[in-house]
Formats: C-alpha cells, structure tokens, sequence
C-alpha cells in the first residue's frame, strides 16, 4: 500500500512499484534551475515606468508567493512525506521540497534587485485579511497531520491526507499560485518584466510536475484504498476547491483595487475559476463553473504545462535537454514558448 506510516524499512527502491514517480523524479531533475542564471536588471527599467496600481500588483504578489513556498515545503515535510511508505514517492517529494526552496530562494532575489519596501511585503501576508484566509485555509489542513490522534491507517486519517494534498497540492499549488503566474507573465504580454517572466516560466515547469504528482497520488490512493471512495467524500472534495476559489476571489480584489492596463479583479477570477474547473476534471470531478478562458495567451502558453489526463498520456514536450546537464549545451530558454504564445 502506498499510504501508511513510514518505518526504517522502507528503504528498497526496487522493485519500483510506482513508476510514475520514480519518471517524475527523474524528468524533475532535468528542470533543474537556479535563480541567478537570469538577469534581472533590465526589468528595474520598467519598473520605473510603472504605475503605482502596477507595482501595488507585484509588491502584493511577492508578499503572498515569499511565505508561501515555504508553506508548502513545511505542508509536505509534516502532512505528505511521513505518511508515504513508497521510496520512489520519497525521492520525489526530497526534490519538490528542494525545488520549493529553490523558489523561495528565487523570490528572495527579486526582492533584493526592486526597490521595495522590504518591511511592508514581510508582514503583509500577516497584516491583510484576504492573505491571512488563505494561510488558515491551508494551516487547517496541515495542522491535523501533525496531531497525536490522527491515524493514518485508518479510512478516517486517509481522508485526513487527502484533505491536506489538496489544499496543498491542488488548490495552493495549482489554482492559487497559477491565478499569480498570470497575472505575473500579463506584463510581458505588454512587453515588461520580461526577465521576471522567464524566473516565472521556470517555476511553472516545477510546478506542473508537481501537480501531475499530487494528482496521480490522489488517485493511487483512492484505487488502493476503494472504501474511501463515496459520493459523500467527492463533494467534500469539490467543496474545498470551491472554498479555495473562494478565497482567491477575495484576494484578487485586494490585489487589483483599481485595475491596470488589460487586467482588473473579475478578468483574473474568471481564469480561476477556468483553472479550477480543470483540476476538478483532473481529480475525477465535474467542473463547477463552467467559464471560457479569458486569457487566451495564458491557456496557450500554459497548456505546454498544465495537465492532461495523464492515465491515458503525459504531455513531457518542456523537458530540458539532457545533454545541457553532459556536454555544456545551454538549456531551453522557457521563455520562448510564452512568447510564442504572445506572438
């Protein structure tokens, strides 16, 4: 079984039971990346021909992304990682925490490179209501994997795992932060923070493996362990993506209060509510919303990373090139293909 508690035996990499992840690992240490191999000082340029409803729009998105690396890495390393008896699934989740560091890390250097007001993006996520939902919404989940009463053996603390991956994996990693890859990757579409953009690209990589993990391990759990599998659980399922949409909705209001050039609150939520349809469908789940996608450029871009039924066929056409990591050949720029997108 793939769930339970780990032990000190379960050390054996093979035989490998669970491909997928043992693939996954691998294909993810292809993206490997580090944030200093893009030059930001070019965007420092357009940031000083940026409105003040522009720079409230990234200073709000680096005070919610900074922690919230960290929030997910903590969530696994507490929530995800001792209930998983699998090897190979371990050293996947070694290198999503090293890449959720990574990230991190990265946003740390942006940080460092704008003139922002350092002292207000720490304590924003603190201090503004809408982001202090969306840390309890994933603390709820993540706190009862830490207490002594949980059992993981039973159905109950089954649902208790699966409860926390998804608001980790499905709602925090793919709803919540692909509503700020949007909105981050709309200023390159007008030809601004392009440097930034391509930061961004790369941590879509990580994550949409991420999510393809999240999700095949949802679903190996549920065919393992079929008694938890009722109509009952599903909507509670359901339930807490819409609640996640929900909170996200909120936040985008205070991230645009006025709007900028082609962007406001309800263009940004509507694409929420796309992409949230789409992990719905991705967890066996009929879409709730039912919207088109507004941002065309984004479905486009994107679509080389978000998720196919991936039972059926995986989507790997953004791997980096192997011998980048052999014989000195440069890795694939992500940019190109946003840009493609955008032309």
């Amino acid at each position: 079984m793939l769930i339970g508690k780990t032990t000190p035996d379960d050390m054996n990499l093979h035989p490998i039971r669970y491909k997928w992840a043992y693939d996954l690992y691998n294909q993810a240490v292809r993206n490997t990346w580090f944030p200093h191999e893009i030059a930001l000082q070019e965007d420092l340029q357009d940031w000083a021909r940026m409105t003040e409803d522009e720079k409230h729009s990234v200073t709000f998105l680096m005070a919610f992304f900074n922690p919230a690396e960290l929030i997910v890495n903590r969530s696994i390393a507490l929530g995800i990682y001792p209930y998983l008896k699998s090897p190979e699934c371990h050293l996947y989740l070694a290198k999503q925490m090293w890449e959720e560091a990574n990230h991190c890390v990265s946003f740390e250097y942006v940080l460092e490179t704008f003139p922002f007001d350092k002292e207000k993006i720490f304590n924003l996520h603190l201090d503004v209501p809408s982001m202090v939902a969306k840390e309890d919404y994933i603390n709820r989940f993540m706190r009862r994997m830490t207490e002594e009463t949980l059992d993981i053996e039973s159905p109950e603390g089954k649902k208790d795992f699966i409860r926390n991956l998804v608001a980790t994996n499905i709602v925090m990693e793919g709803i919540w932060f692909y509503s700020g890859f949007m909105v981050a990757l709309s200023f390159r579409q007008r030809n601004m923070l392009r440097n930034f953009g391509s930061m961004i690209n790369w941590v879509i990589r990580d994550e949409s493996l991420h999510l393809k993990f999240g999700i095949n391990l949802v679903h190996t759990i549920l065919e393992e362990n079929s008694e938890i599998l009722t109509e009952d659980f599903a909507k509670e399922i359901g339930d807490l993506v819409i609640e996640g949409v929900d909170l996200e909705t909120a936040y985008n209001r205070d991230l645009f209060p006025n709007g900028i050039l082609g962007l406001n609150a309800d263009y940004v939520n509507q694409y929420v509510q796309y992409v949230a349809d789409r992990r719905l469908e991705e967890l066996g789940l009929p879409k709730h919303y039912n919207v088109s996608n507004p941002a065309k450029w984004m479905g486009t871009a994107t679509d080389v990373y978000e998720l196919v039924n991936f039972f059926e066929s995986q989507n790997t056409s953004y791997e980096v090139d192997v011998r980048a990591h052999t014989d000195g050949v440069k890795k694939d720029d992500p940019q190109s293909e946003v840009e493609k997108a955008g032309n």
